[in-house]
């Protein structure tokens, strides 16, 4: 391997920007939900598809991508990353219909897919490995900061501009960060060819999609046929015995697999794959049903329900740094516990003060509470994961662990969305019959009617328009049946909302369990051991 002898914090600034602007928009579209129902008449189905696709394919080709900065060099895959997404950011602004930005969604992904794996990869090989918390402390930070200060940014951009801007705010950064990249990240490759593993891309990538996909439209097809006798459950049992199989044949691979199981034999890095995984399950999850909760319900507008979140993020930009260095000295095994639990627990008390009156001053205390937690889990968790693999396979191995923590994502938004639905099917229908006594009768039928078709098609923008006034209603009963319908709404998506986020924090407890089968270094073993030594390298959490 070649070796570098420049600045590594000038290659981790350079490298963060491209970063951060992907992860920014992973979140910076949630808080423009209701904005882009509104202004492309998007149903919840169709943003289901805007927000997951994009991470769906991102999930789908990270390994791949991963594997193609090991064979060809991380910088030029990076650079190539970071012009696809720019010009599919610019694609995005430009859609005028919810198939089109769909689309340039799903190019982004590919953009983001070719970047990501690079920055841990370079990252590791530029470090020596005592400095190694360091630096993984810094992008960890990005990682958490940029995964929360999306609603503040988009919510600015959305209220002073249109929801178009949220994807050319791309354009400047990405070309600013391939400049910088272009001059200061080495092109730091390994002297043996490597070879890409055909049959494994091919069915980790039918694999992924075909679990996802039935995931994200298992409610619109009320999780039965979709066509003939192909259905939403085969779908999914499909794509699960394809993964089966995909991990089948990677054991077997003796050559160059894509998943080599070296690297998932470290007890630590597996568990920092679940726990990757789990937080991103928790956090896009969580942040898309209360995004659409604090301005369809409170009417908050999108530049204030930023600000309303936008406490989690300061204290997760103050607390990380401090987390990440803390991790080199003692581990990350308890603080990364210590931080899924404060980051669950400050959600479940968010949960508990969501009302149908609920000002955004409530949810402060659980706010400050999840960016404390917030804050002590990225940068732990990406050292303890990386801590110990070999600089040829670090490619491979942050293309595994940014594919399951973008899947994580995936299957959250899916899985959460899903649960939504059916929560939302139920609910409205109960909140109209409890509110149909309040208009005259002979409309009552067709209100109910109305919210029990609710679902999937639901438009969830600030207008709810999916009761219509009847022909002839006089102007004062159209008004007081459109605030009637505003509260159906209101009352509806609160009692769905509840249950359903239940179980992103449940899923994000297992993952503080799971963080006490770490495997700590002896700590008597340090001071006998050079620092740049391999067995240096071994797990200190």
């Amino acid at each position: 391997m070649s070796r570098f002898n420049g600045n590594p914090w000038a290659v981790l600034f350079a490298l963060c920007l491209g970063f951060f602007m992907i992860l920014l928009d992973t979140t910076i579209v949630t808080i423009a939900v209701p904005a882009i129902s509104d202004g492309l008449h998007a149903s919840l189905d169709d943003i289901l598809w805007i927000q997951s696709g994009y991470v769906l394919v991102y999930a789908v080709l990270l390994i791949t991508a991963g594997r193609l900065g090991d064979m060809v060099g991380g910088k030029r895959i990076y650079l190539i990353g970071l012009v696809v997404f720019v010009l599919a950011s610019a694609a995005c602004g430009v859609a005028r219909n919810p198939d089109q930005l769909i689309a340039a969604r799903l190019v982004q992904g590919v953009g983001g897919a070719l970047l990501t794996p690079q920055t841990l990869a370079i990252i590791n090989r530029i470090f020596p490995p005592e400095r190694r918390g360091a630096a993984f402390g810094v992008w960890g930070a990005v990682a958490g900061v940029a995964a929360i200060a999306g609603p503040t940014l988009g919510g600015l951009l959305i209220t002073y501009a249109s929801w178009e801007w949220i994807f050319y705010l791309n354009v400047p950064i990405g070309i600013v960060g391939f400049l910088l990249a272009l001059l200061v990240v080495p092109n730091i490759t390994e002297h043996r060819q490597h070879r890409l593993d055909i049959l494994g891309t091919a069915l980790i990538t039918v694999a992924l999609f075909l679990v996802t996909y039935g995931l994200i439209e298992g409610e619109n097809y009320h999780w039965g046929q979709v066509w003939h006798f192909v259905s939403i459950p085969l779908i999914i049992a499909l794509g699960v015995a394809l993964v089966i199989v995909f991990l089948i044949t990677q054991y077997f691979e003796k050559n160059e697999p894509l998943v080599p199981f070296t690297i998932l034999r470290d007890r630590n890095y597996s568990l920092m794959n679940f726990v990757a995984m789990a937080m991103s399950f928790g956090m896009m999850g969580l942040f898309l049903p209360i995004t659409i909760y604090l301005q369809s319900v409170l009417g908050l507008s999108a530049f204030d329900a930023g600000l309303t979140i936008a406490p989690m993020s300061l204290v997760s930009l103050v607390v990380a740094p401090f987390a990440g260095r803390l991790a080199d000295k003692i581990g990350g095994k308890y603080i990364l516990f210590v931080g899924l639990l404060l980051f669950a627990a400050g959600m479940a008390l968010i949960l508990d003060q969501s009302t149908v009156d609920s000002s955004r001053w409530t949810f402060l205390p659980g706010l400050l509470i999840s960016g404390l937690g917030m804050g002590c889990i990225f940068a732990p968790m990406t050292t303890v994961a990386m801590r110990n693999i070999p600089a040829a396979l670090s490619g491979a191995a942050s293309g595994v662990f940014n594919t399951t923590r973008q899947l994580g994502a995936v299957v959250g938004s899916a899985a959460v969305g899903a649960l939504l639905q059916a929560q939302l099917s139920g609910k409205l229908a109960a909140s109209a019959q409890a509110h149909a006594d309040k208009i005259p009768p002979q409309f009552r039928e067709q209100f109910v009617a109305g919210f029990s078709r609710s679902s999937g098609g639901l438009d969830v923008g600030r207008t709810q328009t999916e009761v219509k006034p009847p022909p002839g209603m006089p102007q004062q009963a159209v008004e007081q049946l459109k605030q009637i319908a505003a509260d159906t709404f209101h009352v509806g998506y609160v009692n769905a909302m509840r249950p359903t986020l239940i179980l992103p924090i449940g899923v994000l407890v297992l993952a503080a369990l799971s963080c006490l089968f770490i495997k700590r270094r002896k700590r008597s073993r340090d001071a006998a051991v050079p620092a740049g030594s391999p067995a240096a390298a071994e797990p200190a959490e």
